[in-house]
Order: structure tokens, then C-alpha cells, then sequence
């Protein structure tokens, strides 16, 4: 498709009012990283002994720039890192301080490893009672982002990260600095291996006791084999997908494998990207709290549905917006949801991965197509300069040189990518439910239309064991709602439920109408079983799915956007709530640490963050 100069009207529409609705907040914000900005090089207000201890260790070269405050056109630049050897998408971190500071260097600049953050894999902890830290790590990566640019010896920022709560934590810590230039560095995917839709099928078998552990085992080996992101479309992925859409990576940047030549290359060119940022080289570039504006807020809004995208990034979009002074709410997204074609069936919502997707056009093409619908602003800052359309670029190695040149003029794989003229289907792949049990988010680019609404008894559960114990008794065998309960940030911290997702697979292939209705996270995984996820209020706050009992009729209707229990409403409100019960003290495996998290955390709609009361008001 030609460009178009015309915006959407429901983007139009929904940008205009999220802005309205900020305007109080976003002018403070605003105001906040001015103030933090006044000093152009924040070296200059450190004491002598302040200075000397941040250059004691750099080389001898690097000291002589760092301690000449007037040289403002020698930056300094931050590097915040999530590395660890542990986990395969952060292992290839290792050398890219190395690759940045010889790249600044030879502008004339210098560049520091201002600090570490926490790291933890979901898939490690999935079903472990360490996934009850996971959310919150989140806000924990913020807090570390922000201790590391405390120092106040930084011209920019390069933020290393690729999984779950890694990106959002280091984009609210970056939006807390929001005076500063800033970029994000991402890792890329590992190889292709056994693909998803296998591995999904192995899993079920496994769930049923079909196969044993050792056939498991070898599946997840074959499908996590070396390097990089897994390599479905979950949270690490949608991450790195709107950090290229919004502006916040380098053009086209996300999906390109590490250890090639062409990532380094990248990396490399991000550095001396910041460092141009840094002396205002780039012609409408802006520091992060000025770019990360409303427009930008939607048009990831508007690329995570258009590729059906991870559903806890209904929760971290609207934390991040909150950072940056933005009021966003799942309603925001429903409506935009309507309007915005699904281009990406990626795995879970197809059997491709993102490799696939990268090689058929992947996020420079996405860029290019929904630019031409008029569904993304064009006229936005990135980090490349003026407008979106800069982000509709794709890098290639041109003999050891990085270029950049257009997507191809048609999706490479219609299996995978489409065009806007040929969607998977017309409108996105989220939902918001509404009804007398809350508010919701459902995922539906993976759920087969005929199973897009049930009407069931309750099975009400207070944990995701207690389920699948259940289903091992074989008291499962029936059309059915699980209910899982006390989930929800303030009970235990929000953990993804996904180890539920091969039993309630198995148990809807056997022609059972079945779905999840939960207070908790079901991943950016979510899959084929219909979910009913982040119920806001949660039961530990009063929420409804405190007074729910077993055999109550649930309706979980996605087309029609309903969550709703079918009780004599003077029976529902003579009902007492449920208490968690006795025991389910969240303490060992480093939990007791993360009650003030716990105490303090928003519901699921408002971003479920610990720092960002109810009542906001900076």
C-alpha cells in the first residue's frame, strides 16, 4: 500500500482522549524532567571528589574527557544491562559493554557500565513459586535502572534487556530519567528448533500421561537449544517488537540473530546513535520523556494488536504510560482493537515463529502497512529522528558495512505476515469482558471462533495445583469454567498460570467446553483455551470471584465482550467474600522480601506496579 496522510479516526480518536485525560499528569511529568535537565552535562555539578571517585577506574584517555567539564561535546554515555550467563536471552549481553564504549570512543566520547539489574526467566519459574517474584521484579529492574543513573554522569542512556519484565522495568526506570537521550539494545532470537507446534502437542501428551519426563525433556531441549529469545511470540518478543514499532530501538533491529555480524554492527551503530542524541545531532530526536508521548503510547498499543501480542503488556503499557505522566486503560485498548486487522499469526496464534516472521517482511513491513492504513502516527520523534515512517527500514550487512534499505513490496510468507489488504482478520486479537465478576482481558487471535464463548458451571479453585489435581482424579471430565483465585498482585504477586494451559488443552480436544477465568496471569503465551485474565478488582481486594462457588453459571462470552455470573442478585450480594485460606503466607523463596510490593500494588488495570498508587499525583 501508498502511504497515507490520513490517521484513522479511532486512533484519532483514542490518542485524543488518552491525552485529555493526562493532560494534568503528563504537564507535571513533563515539568519533573525539565527540572532534571537543567544542567546539560551533570558532571559539571558534581564536587571533586564526587568526580573522582566515577572516573578512578577508566582508562587513562576516557578520565581526561570525563573530568573536563566544559568538553559538552564529549558525552558520556550509561550502559544498564540485564546480562546473565543463566538465561539464553541474555546471555549474548556479555560483550556489548566492550562493543559500546570502543564505539564512543571513537566519536571522542566515553561510555560506562552504570549498573546491572535483576534478571529472571518466566519459563524457569513457571509453576515455582519464584514466578510469585516475577511481576514484581519489574519494579524492582525500575528501581535498579534508576540507582544506576543516580550518579548523574550521563549524557544518554543504552538500556540492554529482552524479556518479560527486563524492558518494561528498564523503560520505566529510563522514563524516571526522562531527560535523557535514550535507546534500547536488544539481543535477538535464538535458531529455530523444534517447532512450536510440536512442542505444544509433546506437552498435552505429557499433561495426559501419554509420555514420560524423558520424552518431555528432550522436546524442551530440541525447542530451547542455544542463545538468544525463545523464539514464540510471548512477552520477550512483543517487547522487542514495540521498541522497534515506538521508535526505541534502532530501525528494524529486533529480530536479528545474535552472534552474527550484522548484530554487532547494530549495537555499535546504537552507540554512536546515542552519542549523536547526546550532542543533538540527530534533526528531531528528543530526550525519552519528551518522545515517549501519547502517539508513541498508541502505536505500540495499536502493533501489539495488530500481531496479537503478549496480554501482559495490558499490564505494562499502562504501567510504563503512568511513568510518563499517561493515562491509558483497557478500554483504550478494546476500542482500538476493533479497528486494527491481526497482520501476524507467530506462534501461539499460528505455528510460525519469529523467525519466520522476520524473514517474511517482519516488523519493518508491519511498520509499513499499518503507516499506509493511517493506523500508526507518522508523526512522531524515534530515535532515528522525525516520523514513524523511519522505523519501516530493515538493516542489512552490505560487505561489513550496516545499511538500511525498504521491506520487501510483499510479505515474503502470507502464512506468517499479510498485507492490510488481506488480514488474518479485520480486527485485533484483545478483548476487554465486562460484567458483574469485573473486568477482564481475553486473547482471541488463537481461540477458534466456536469455543469463543462458555457457558458453564463454576469450578472454583484457589491455586493452579488444586487444578490439575483435579484433572488427575479425573473429576475434570465435563463442560466446566476453572476458576483460579487469591492470584492477583496484592494476594501473591500475579504469577503466570501457563502450566495450566496443556491440561485444559487436552480436556477442549476431547470436546469439553472449557475456560479459565483468573485474577492472575496466563502469559504472553496465552493460548487456544478461552482465558478470562487479570480479573480487576481481585478477590483478595473483595473482588467477585471471592463470592463465586462451585456450580454457579459462568458466561464468558469474547464476542460479545461479557464476563458475568448467572446468580439471583440477592442471593449474589447476601454471599460473604471468600478469605484466602489459613497458610498461604507468602514467605520463603525470597517472598518476605517483596511484601511492601504486595501491600502497595495497583489492580491489574491500572499497570499492577507497587510505586503508583491509585490516587497518582506527582
Amino acid at each position: 500500500m501508498e502511504p497515507s496522510a490520513t490517521l484513522h479516526p479511532r486512533v484519532a480518536e483514542v490518542t485524543e482522549r488518552v491525552a485529555l485525560r493526562s493532560a494534568a499528569t503528563r504537564a507535571a511529568y513533563l515539568e519533573r524532567i525539565a527540572r532534571g535537565g537543567l544542567a546539560r552535562v551533570h558532571r559539571g555539578a558534581l564536587s571533586c571528589t564526587n568526580l573522582a571517585h566515577a572516573v578512578a577506574a577508566m582508562p587513562d584517555d576516557t578520565r581526561a574527557r570525563l573530568i573536563d567539564i566544559r568538553a559538552v561535546a564529549q558525552p558520556n554515555l550509561a550502559i544498564v544491562s540485564s546480562y546473565n550467563d543463566m538465561l539464553s536471552a541474555h546471555a549474548p549481553l556479555r560483550d556489548y559493554p566492550d562493543w559500546i564504549k570502543l564505539a564512543a570512543q571513537e566519536l571522542g566520547a566515553g561510555a560506562q557500565f552504570a549498573g546491572g539489574v535483576p534478571a529472571m526467566c518466566d519459563g524457569v519459574t513457571q509453576g515455582q513459586p519464584g514466578m510469585e517474584l516475577s511481576l514484581f521484579s519489574r519494579d524492582a529492574i525500575a528501581m535498579a535502572t534508576a540507582i544506576a543513573l543516580s550518579h548523574q554522569m550521563f549524557d544518554a542512556a543504552l538500556y540492554l534487556g529482552v524479556c518479560d519484565k527486563i524492558v518494561p522495568g528498564l523503560l520505566i526506570g529510563a522514563l524516571a530519567f526522562g531527560h535523557l537521550p535514550a535507546l534500547f539494545v536488544p539481543a535477538g532470537p535464538m535458531g529455530s528448533g523444534l517447532p512450536n507446534d510440536e512442542k505444544a502437542r509433546v506437552r498435552q501428551r505429557y499433561a495426559q500421561g501419554e509420555v514420560g519426563r524423558e520424552a518431555l525433556l528432550d522436546a524442551e531441549m530440541r525447542a530451547y537449544h542455544g542463545a538468544g529469545t525463545c523464539t514464540f511470540y510471548g512477552t520477550a518478543n512483543s517487547n522487542q517488537l514495540l521498541m522497534d514499532v515506538m521508535g526505541l530501538h534502532l530501525p528494524g533491529c529486533a529480530f536479528v540473530p545474535p552472534a552474527t555480524p550484522l548484530r554487532r554492527m547494530l549495537t555499535m551503530e546504537a552507540a554512536r546513535r546515542a552519542v549523536r542524541l547526546a550532542r543533538g545531532e540527530v534533526d528531531g530526536a528528543k530526550p525519552i520523556g519528551e518522545l515517549f508521548d501519547a502517539r508513541v503510547l498508541v502505536n505500540g498499543i495499536v502493533a501489539l494488536l495488530a500481531t496479537g501480542g503478549s496480554t501482559n503488556h495490558t499490564l505494562h503499557l499502562v504501567a510504563i504510560a503512568r511513568t510518563a505522566g499517561l493515562a491509558v486503560d483497557w478500554s483504550d485498548f478494546d476500542e482500538l482493537a476493533r479497528v486494527v486487522p491481526l497482520l501476524a499469526r507467530i506462534y501461539p496464534n499460528g505455528s510460525a515463529d519469529v523467525n519466520h516472521f522476520h524473514a517474511a517482511g517482519g516488523t519493518p513491513f508491519l511498520v509499513r502497512e499499518l503507516l499506509a492504513a493511517g493506523l500508526l502516527h507518522a508523526d512522531v520523534a524515534t530515535v532515528s529522528g522525525r516520523g514513524a515512517a523511519c522505523q519501516a527500514q530493515e538493516p542489512w550487512d552490505d560487505g561489513g558495512r550496516l545499511r538500511w534499505r525498504a521491506p520487501p513490496p510483499r510479505s515474503l510468507d502470507t502464512e506468517v505476515l499479510r498485507g492490510v489488504d488481506d488480514p488474518f482478520t479485520p480486527d485485533g486479537g484483545l478483548r476487554l469482558l465486562r460484567g458483574n465478576l469485573g473486568r477482564a482481558v481475553i486473547k482471541v487471535s488463537a481461540v477458534d471462533p466456536q469455543h469463543r464463548v462458555v457457558v458453564a458451571p463454576a469450578l472454583v479453585f484457589d491455586d493452579q495445583d488444586a487444578l490439575l489435581q483435579a484433572f488427575k482424579r479425573g473429576a475434570l471430565e465435563r463442560d466446566f469454567v476453572a476458576v483460579i483465585r487469591f492470584q492477583g498482585p496484592r494476594a501473591n504477586g500475579m504469577p503466570e498460570l501457563h502450566k495450566l494451559t496443556p491440561t485444559l488443552a487436552a480436556l477442549q480436544e476431547r470436546g469439553f467446553h472449557v475456560a479459565l477465568v483468573t485474577d492472575g496471569r496466563m502469559s504472553g503465551a496465552s493460548g487456544k483455551v478461552p482465558a478470562a485474565i487479570h480479573v480487576t478488582p481481585e478477590a483478595a481486594c473483595g473482588g467477585a470471584l471471592a463470592r463465586l462457588r462451585d456450580g454457579d453459571t459462568v458466561v464468558l462470552d469474547a464476542e460479545r465482550g461479557v464476563l458475568q455470573v448467572q446468580v439471583d442478585s440477592a442471593q449474589w450480594d447476601a454471599r460473604a467474600p471468600e478469605r484466602p485460606r489459613p497458610g498461604r503466607a507468602q514467605q520463603g523463596i525470597g517472598r518476605e522480601l517483596f511484601e511492601v510490593f504486595r501491600r502497595n500494588a495497583d489492580g491489574a488495570e491500572q499497570g499492577a506496579a507497587s510505586f503508583l498508587l491509585p490516587d497518582w499525583n506527582p
